[in-house]
């Protein structure tokens, strides 16, 4: 039996009701059970470092101050990316540092902390610590603009930055003649001092006027990765979280698995997938390094193999020139 999509108009429904955010479109909850059952049966001494050195290069970040002809975008690691075109460079919830609240970091860095250009511009997906990292903000420079979703400005600017704005489902900015669109995903919300669903998640589309690309931070399979092909064709990009997607019962609403995203590639439309959410913290019950190797397998089989030349899976300090 096959479940119907939720309708796109679930995508514009009101999302706040009392205070807290949600998914029109009847995405799930998980409770606090939900996490402690998880956490009961979590296998003892599983497998969960990786096999093997995670990929990376090494990249002093040089290029960041140079005039890019052509959009060059570096994978930081995790859900981090560094998108840099012309003279002006964005970071992808940037995290630098050496733990998500408790997992600590099992990959380097990608690019140096100190390379980040004073003018650069941050993008935040939501306020889980592997996204919102705070040794990473009270150490990158206060002229940084940024935009987050709605809920999230006063976090920010309590490190000092005035730059600071918050935009929900739909919402854009420009700045420079690049514009922002904050999208809906499929994820929630939660920090401590900070009650659930308090504040928004989502990703966001941008737009250089050369280069269009989506970044989806964090999110589980739904319809609105082809409502937002839809609306931004053509897309030369598509950044999807392929990773911590074990246990399925407890992460498939919130946390894609790799066919999960390759399916919402397809719906996007995207030129190019940069997979990502893997390789740096220990979230889940499969090895920090297994999503890649999913991926290949899947990749490797008839119902996916049109696909294989349009997947680019980095290493981290690696930069794909758009």
């Amino acid at each position: 039996m096959t479940t119907e999509a939720p309708a796109p108009a679930t995508l514009y429904a009101p999302y706040q009701r009392d205070g807290r955010f949600f998914h029109p479109w009847g995405g799930e909850r998980r409770s606090f059970l939900d996490l402690l059952r998880w956490q009961l049966r979590r296998a003892p001494g599983r497998a969960r470092r990786p096999r093997a050195p995670v990929p990376a290069v090494v990249n002093d970040g040089a290029s960041l101050a140079r005039d890019a002809p052509a959009a060059e975008l570096t994978w930081i690691g995790h859900a981090s990316f560094a998108l840099h075109e012309g003279t002006r460079t964005v970071l992808f919830d940037p995290h630098f540092g050496p733990r998500a609240l408790v997992p600590r970091r099992q990959s380097p860095v990608g690019l140096p902390l100190a390379s980040v250009p004073a003018d650069s511009i941050a993008l935040l997906s939501h306020n889980h610590y592997d996204h919102l990292d705070a040794w990473t903000l009270a150490r990158l420079p206060r002229s940084l603009a940024w935009r987050v979703p709605l809920g999230l400005a006063r976090t920010v600017r309590s490190f000092g930055f005035e730059d600071v704005r918050e935009l929900g489902w739909w919402g854009e900015d420009e700045i420079g003649g690049w514009r922002f669109t904050f999208v809906p995903m499929q994820h929630w919300s939660n920090r401590f001092g900070q009650a659930p669903y308090l504040t928004l998640w989502g990703g966001w589309l941008v737009d250089t006027g050369r280069t269009r690309l989506l970044c989806a931070a964090d999110s589980g399979y739904f319809h609105g990765f082809a409502e937002i092909g839809r609306r931004f064709a053509p897309l030369d990009a598509a950044l999807l979280p392929i990773g911590a997607y074990q246990p399925r019962w407890f992460m498939r609403p919130v946390h894609m698995d790799p066919g999960e995203a390759l399916a919402a590639f397809r719906d996007t439309g995207a030129r190019l997938l940069v997979p990502h959410h893997w390789g740096a913290f220990d979230l889940a019950d499969e090895a920090v390094d297994e999503a890649p190797r999913e991926l290949r397998r899947l990749l490797a089989t008839p119902r996916h193999a049109d696909l294989a030349g349009r997947v680019r899976l980095l290493a981290i300090g690696e930069t794909l020139i758009l």
